[in-house]
């Protein structure tokens, strides 16, 4: 009476794990730049909901920003939640706001905490919103190009 053994051999295994270590050495990469590109589109996004403060702020006159709710009727308020990947300031991890006397203004996160290592290596990058005398606003950013959205070019 014969028997037949049942299993996998080493060498079949040995295979599987390669082609395993393979699929990692390739995906890894991918997802890193992929998580990336989503936090630059996210800091887009949260920056950007402030363009609506900043242009009442403009139109009824306030050009002195505050991050604290003051009574002073000239100064223009200006609350964001707090993002775990915009770098820590004095006013907390929400972008800064400078409003010009013509009408200009800009809005710029600059990425930390826990953002993706190449946003926050070296010179951590930026995303910028910047508003014209007319009213236009532009979005640029100086993270690489690669993980800039469509709507902000990046370096």
């Amino acid at each position: 009476m014969q028997t037949m053994q049942k299993g996998f051999t080493l060498i079949e295994l040995m295979i599987v794990v390669a082609i395993i270590g393979i699929l990692a050495a390739v995906a890894i990469p991918a997802y890193q730049n992929y998580i990336a590109k989503s936090q630059v589109s996210r800091v887009m996004g949260e920056a950007g909901g402030l363009k609506t403060t900043v242009d009442t702020c403009i139109f009824d006159g306030k050009t002195t920003v505050v991050y604290a709710d003051t009574t002073v009727a000239t100064e223009c308020f200006v609350s964001a939640g707090g993002s775990n990947i915009q770098a820590t300031s004095a006013n907390g991890a929400i972008p800064v706001v400078t409003i010009g006397a013509t009408g200009t203004a800009t809005i710029v996160a600059t990425f930390g905490q826990s953002a993706a290592a190449d946003l926050k290596a070296g010179t951590p990058k930026t995303l910028t919103w910047a508003r014209t005398t007319t009213g236009t606003w532009s979005c640029t950013t100086t993270a690489a190009a690669k993980y800039a959205p469509s709507g902000c070019p990046g370096v």
